[in-house]
Formats: C-alpha cells, structure tokens, sequence
C-alpha cells in the first residue's frame, strides 16, 4: 500500500510542508531545528524520497525573496508607491545591517540548506546500513547536494563573503559567531561548490519510474493531481554549468550547459527530437513557443498570437505538454488547493494583490528599442496591450503591472491564487551556454544561438539557405560547426537524391529569431566583449523577473574588473524612475565594488 499511494502522498506532503514551514505571514520566523529532524525514520527509500520532498516543500517558501534579490536589486524591476521601506531600500541600495529589512535576511536560506545537511548526513547512513541501493542514494544524494550548492550561490552573489557549513550537527544559531564559522570569500565559495557538484556520480535529471533498479513504485517522477513531478527537482548539469560560468572556466560550464542541453527526448511526428532547442513545432500552425502572427497577416498587429496556449506568452502559462516540455527544466508550482498561496500575486497584482513592483522604465525602454523581422517597432515580449496582454508587461488602470506570473491567475479569476515559480528553462540555458562559448573564443557559434540558429549561420551556401527541403541538397558536409566537443553541432537538414538529414540542431532556430526580432550583423562575431554586452542585454529583454538579471549583472561586472558595467544600469533604473538623487549614491557605491548586502543575523 505504501508503496502504490506514495506518488500522491508525495505531492500532498510537499504542500503541507510548505503550508507547516512557510505561511505569508511568518516566512521569517524559522521553526527549530529539531522539528524536521526525521533521522530516525530513514528506513527505505520511500522514507528517503519523503526526505527530498521534505527540502523542497521549504524551498518553495523562498520563492518571493529569491525574485525580489535578483530582481529588483538590479535595473528591470522597480518599487511602486504601495511599497513599503524594505523594498525601497532593495530596490536603491540602501540596505544596512541595523535595518533588519527582512528580504536581506540570509536565515531562510541558511535554514533550508541545515536541513540539507541532516538530509545527506542520513543518506549517507543509509548507504552504508545497505537500506537504500547505490543507484537510489546517488540520485537522491545528487539531488539535494545540488539544491544546497545552489542556495550557497544564492548566498554568495547576495552577500559575498558568507559561512560555508556541511556539519549535520550545527543549529542555525551557531552561524551568526563569525569565531566558529569563518567567512568565506565568494570566489573560495566557488572552488567549494564546485568541488562537492562535480565529482557526483549522477547529474541527470531523476530517472523515470519504467527506470529505477529498486522498483517502479520508488520513483520521484510521477504524475499527480495533473503535475508531471520531474519538473520540481533542480537540474543538476545548470547549476554545474553556472558555477563554472562564475568562476571562469568557460570550456567546462559550456560542457556542464550542452549536457542538459542534450539529455531529454520527447516524440514528435514519429521521430525523436531533442528538447531544449529554441525549435518551431510545425505539426500545427502557430502551436509554438514563438512570436508569431497568422500566416499571410505578419504586419497585421491584431494578428498576433497570442494566448495561454499558443505563442510565446504559453511558455508560462501553457499546461504541461509537449511544448511545456520544451522549454522547461525546473519549475514548480503553487496550487490553490494549499497553502502557500502564490505570493506572486500579491507582489504583482494590482487587481488582487497590493501591487508593490513593477517594470522599470529602463525594462520598458530596452523592449521598445528593438525591431521585429515585420517592421513593429518594439519586441512583443515586453509589449504591452490595454485589451490583450501579451509580454512581460501590461497597463492596467493605467498602472505598468509584471505579468509573467499572473497569466494563469488572470485566466482562472481572482478567486484562485495560484500559479508558478519560474527557475530554469531553455531560453536562459540556451543563454548561458552562449556565454560561456563566447568568452572560450566560439564567438559565431554564441552568434547563431542568440539569432537565428545553428544551420543557418554555419551554412557555407547562405544565398541557398531558403531553398525548400523538397529541392535536392547536399549538406552532407554542411550546417554543422566541425568543432571539438562541447562545440560540435550538427544542424544538417536536407533530402534527396543526396543523402538525407534530420539532425538534432536542426531545428534550433536562436533565441531573436523566436522573438521574431531582426538579427545583429555578421560582424557581431568578431568582437567578443560585444558580443557579451548583447547576450546580456538579450537575457534581459527574454528572462525579466525570472530570478536572473542581478546575477547576470554581477558576473560581467565580477568578470571584467568593471563596476560601472552594474553601476550604470542601476542608475539608469532609478534615474529614470524619478530618484536621481537614490540613483547618483547607489551608482557611487555600486562603483566602489560594494555589491553585497549585509551579512545580517
């Protein structure tokens, strides 16, 4: 019986924690330690499988800090005037240690990653009391080290130099005696992370139920309640890849990134097609991810399409389909059926929720500064329509509200708070991926993956790259990158009477090109530092107010020795939005290296 019910009591259990651990109202007050101490209760891997969804029923409770730091710390996202002083000083660097300003509270974390600690120490114990076999323990084991990795990271882009603790034994407390628990420097914090990540037997998602050594009933990945389980884990390669990318090493993050790149598989017109590629699903006109108009109406701006299940504002708030699949590595949910509720809704809401942020007039600026392949002049991801929202952005009551995390809100009525937490999906892993490929001197292949693809860009005969598949083409030694490993790309499509060809990147079409933007020159590919500049800017404009645009700030400024590369476009934010006076001090100390918060217990 335990076995045959454990999927759903799985899903219930990580709302009721959820609900035990991280009520709106208390999210801050930490419940001691000893109260999720299970030690004694680690028998099988059903009780070891409680114990990871255990973590993750106290992660979720992060979910609106995680946002705030990432977001409104940095230049996209802005306060409204229903905000109150912690935001504020979020928001214009002006957070001290004396403030207790609850959103610079490193506890809530610190929190997750002691139970973190208990949950490997016990693992570890069941391993060697042979209660648990070594395929289970390694991707349980892999799991939760990686959600603790990546807390740590969080920690350490939000307040530098910060205690790094592994001892099961260590109450909360303890951590705030500096004497017991040196600081240690984010870059040293780096080399730690990557140290304990690497080295792990399993960095593959969780494998499916069909898979598993010890029994179909013992896997995590289930459907419940209409929720496919494998998108709540953490995607183990993206985190590898990130602590790479920030440290420097460049040819292993790109090698961490096209890892989880090229894992899953999903079926399409009877052939197995990769994930992830930035592809146009052509089994259906306009059932894509993309921005798109009806066919034969591409300059007719009511055209657009544009719903909850079609077009490029379906990535958040499409059902968990092919498509969801897609896109998404790690995303998880709050249901209307507990506690939690979205507390999206109340940050971004102004029909609903107490509206407390809002884009930037500098989001609003960038969005409007760009042109589609039809000639709008805007980028539709941040375009806003008064009758039928569409982008990252929407006027209601004349009020500039997010709207990312409130299309399924909006669609299901006010009486549902209910909605997603947005962590990792192809757009961003494409993204990274074309960071680091970049600075390790692949500065076309960074190209084609921001604009308009793989196979177009290494075509060698460009003026014949439209000619239809059904006219003889022979790329046998075409559309591909002939590069090492993790650079090697084959994107070849053709048909005969010469060989024929349907390789995985073929369907990769770049990040603009979803976008229906127009592409950067060729001569973009020659000049790395600017090609940077645009990668970030297109993450800005593809992931805003998905928990990214901070770090990425940071990691440029980090990485070129240039604080004004941070500095500048947090006075932008402010200036424009009518603080010149907040903008010109927290431009000076961002320009001083002082990044971090407080570290303050």
């Amino acid at each position: 019986m335990k076995k045959n019910i454990y999927g759903k009591i799985g899903l219930v259990m990580l709302m009721a924690l959820t609900s035990i651990m991280f009520s709106c109202k208390k999210m801050f007050d930490l419940q001691p330690k000893s109260e999720v101490d299970i030690s004694n209760n680690y028998q099988n891997v059903y009780d070891a499988n409680s114990a990871v969804i255990g973590i993750y029923g106290k992660l979720i409770g992060i979910a609106e800090q995680y946002v705030l730091l990432n977001e409104l710390r940095a230049d996209l996202m802005d306060v409204t005037t229903n905000a109150d002083k912690s935001l504020i000083d979020l928001s214009q660097h002006t957070v001290t240690a004396a403030s207790n300003n609850p959103w610079a509270d490193p506890r809530p974390m610190y929190s997750i990653i002691l139970n973190c600690n208990d949950v490997l120490y016990n693992f570890d114990k069941m391993r060697a009391d042979k209660k648990i076999t070594d395929v289970d323990y390694n991707q349980r084991y892999a799991d939760v080290a990686a959600v603790r990795c990546w807390l740590y990271l969080q920690l350490g882009i939000h307040f530098g130099n910060i205690p790094y603790v592994t001892d099961p034994l260590v109450n909360i407390d303890d951590l705030k005696d500096a004497s017991k628990f040196p600081r240690l420097a984010f870059s040293d914090l780096l080399t730690k992370l990557v140290n304990v990540l690497a080295p792990l037997p399993y960095h593959d998602p969780y494998a499916a139920a069909s898979t598993v050594t010890s029994g179909a009933s013992s896997s995590l990945i289930a459907t419940v309640d209409g929720y496919n389980t494998k998108y709540f884990f953490i995607q183990k390669n993206y985190v590898l890849g990130d602590l790479y990318l920030w440290q420097g090493n460049y040819n292993a993050a790109a090698t961490a990134y096209k890892a989880a790149l090229e894992y899953p598989y999903i079926q399409k017109r009877s052939d197995n097609f990769p994930t992830y590629r930035i592809s146009f699903d052509q089994t259906a006109l306009n059932n894509d991810l993309f921005v798109s108009y009806t066919r034969y109406k591409g300059d007719d701006i009511n055209s657009l399409t544009n719903s909850n299940t079609q077009g490029w504002r379906s990535i958040f708030a499409r059902p968990q389909d092919s498509l969801f699949d897609n896109e998404w590595l790690w995303i998880m949910n709050f249901d209307s059926s507990f506690q939690p509720t979205d507390p999206f809704v109340d940050l971004f809401s102004n029909s609903g929720g107490r509206y407390l942020v809002q884009p930037s007039q500098t989001a609003i600026d960038n969005w409007n500064s760009q042109r589609q392949t039809n000639g709008f002049p805007y980028d539709q991801r941040g375009k806003f329509s008064y009758t039928d929202p569409t982008g990252a952005y929407n006027k209601f009551n004349n009020q500039n509200v997010i709207m990312k995390n409130l299309y399924i809100y909006q669609d299901a009525g006010v009486q549902h708070k209910y909605g997603r937490w947005f962590l990792m999906r192809a757009g961003g892993l494409i993204l990274r991926y074309a960071e680091a490929a970049n600075r390790d001197n692949r500065s076309k292949i960074a190209y084609a993956l921001l604009n308009y693809g793989i196979r177009q860009v290494f075509d060698k005969d460009l003026a014949n790259y439209d000619v239809p598949n059904t006219t003889a083409k022979d790329v046998t030694n075409n559309q591909q990158t002939f590069d090492v490993p993790p650079y090697d790309f084959d994107a070849r499509q053709g048909r005969g009477p010469y060989p024929g060809y349907s390789a995985d990147w073929s369907v990769n079409v770049g990040i603009r090109n979803r976008a229906s933007l127009t592409n950067y020159p060729a001569t973009a590919m020659t000049d790395v530092q600017g090609m940077e500049d645009k990668l970030i800017l297109e993450a800005g404009l593809e992931l805003a107010y998905e928990g990214q645009r901070w770090p990425d700030l940071l990691r440029i400024a980090l990485r070129r020795n240039d604080p004004s590369f941070l500095a500048n476009k947090v006075f932008d934010k402010l200036n424009k939005d009518g603080f010149p006076a907040q903008a010109a001090a927290a431009q000076a100390k961002l320009m001083a290296g002082n990044y971090y918060l407080p570290f303050n217990w």
